[in-house]
């Protein structure tokens, strides 16, 4: 089997690796190029994604290194994907699969079988800035067997983590430093304090709790219309086709309770049954305003408030501001 087999990178099927860094440097790159590009750039887009072009794995970054976070590690990111990819499923014979992500791939000796295993699912974890134009990206990923016995396909249900050295060359062409390095599982955060009160069901009476009880049910279950529950300007449309045949609200928490005012920020939690009848819970961040005498959704936040903290703005999710 020659160099240009089939990769695979965050479970997309792809016809060679080549086509693989074409196909990850478009799309990580072909937000930026639409803006700037308009109509033109969407063509090429879909022009390189279809046709098959086998080139070089270069991926650029996509900003100028400026910091350790932000659109100059999507780059590196995505090369790292690749590189994992290549180097789970190559074995003897097969260290041409790593020449486009590594410079030294000639000097290393694969002695394992070739395509006895391939990684699904692949998921960047981390990504740290070591130094300028220099990275170090912690991938995720299931390595399955192919073919394999019981014993390996227990193991294969199991989390794997690799750690790549990516270096930014001229131009911001990137390569690794050198083979992966197969690590532990990151250290799990303890669960943030979140800046809300006590969690109650509220009752039937309450105009608060109809608000958001008719707005989860028109968003994520088609019951009646969502514009009903929507503050003038905000923009947002119901889940299509909805996923649910029925949302109810489980409880909520309030930003501060029993506070009085025109806005109110809540913590929702949803139990939202499927078509087959299964219960799944769900969790939102919401802000209402009061207008008229009645409660509307004014903002559908993008995260929830964190204590000690001050209140993330409206703007950080999909607010009513947005759309004026």
């Amino acid at each position: 089997m020659s160099g240009q087999t089939q990769g695979e990178a965050g479970g997309w099927a792809l016809g060679s690796l080549g086509t693989a860094a074409t196909a990850v440097t478009v799309l990580r790159r072909g937000a930026w190029a639409l803006l700037v590009c308009g109509g033109l750039a969407l063509v090429l887009v879909v022009w390189l994604l279809v046709s098959g072009t086998r080139a070089p794995v270069v991926v650029r970054s996509v900003a100028p290194v400026a910091s350790g976070g932000g659109a100059e590690a999507v780059g590196p990111a995505g090369f790292a994907e690749l590189f994992i990819s290549a180097y789970v499923s190559a074995g003897d014979g097969q260290e041409a699969r790593l020449a486009p992500f590594l410079a030294g791939a000639r000097d290393v000796d694969l002695s394992a079988r070739p395509d006895v295993q391939r990684a699904q699912e692949l998921a960047v974890v981390e990504t740290r800035r070591v130094a300028e134009g220099y990275w170090s990206v912690t991938v995720a990923a299931r390595v399955q067997p192919v073919g394999g016995g019981k014993k390996e396909q227990e193991a294969a249900d199991a989390l794997r983590y690799f750690r790549v050295a990516v270096k930014a060359g001229k131009e911001g062409a990137l390569t690794a430093a050198g083979l992966p390095a197969e690590v532990s599982a990151p250290v799990a955060s303890t669960a943030p304090v979140l800046g809300y009160g006590q969690a109650h069901l509220p009752g039937s009476d309450d105009p608060v709790a109809r608000a958001v009880k008719g707005f989860f049910s028109a968003y994520l279950a088609a019951e009646g219309e969502l514009d009903p529950y929507l503050s003038p300007g905000l923009e947002l449309s119901a889940v299509s086709p909805a996923p649910y045949e029925r949302a109810t609200v489980s409880d909520l928490a309030e930003q501060s309770p029993g506070g009085a005012g025109a806005t109110r920020r809540l913590w929702v939690r949803v139990a939202a049954t499927d078509l087959s009848g299964q219960e799944w819970p769900l969790s939102y961040a919401l802000t209402l305003r009061k207008r008229d005498g009645r409660w509307e959704v004014s903002a559908l936040d993008a995260a929830p408030v964190l204590a000690k903290t001050s209140p993330a703005s409206p703007e950080a999710g999909i607010s009513a501001e947005e759309g004026r």
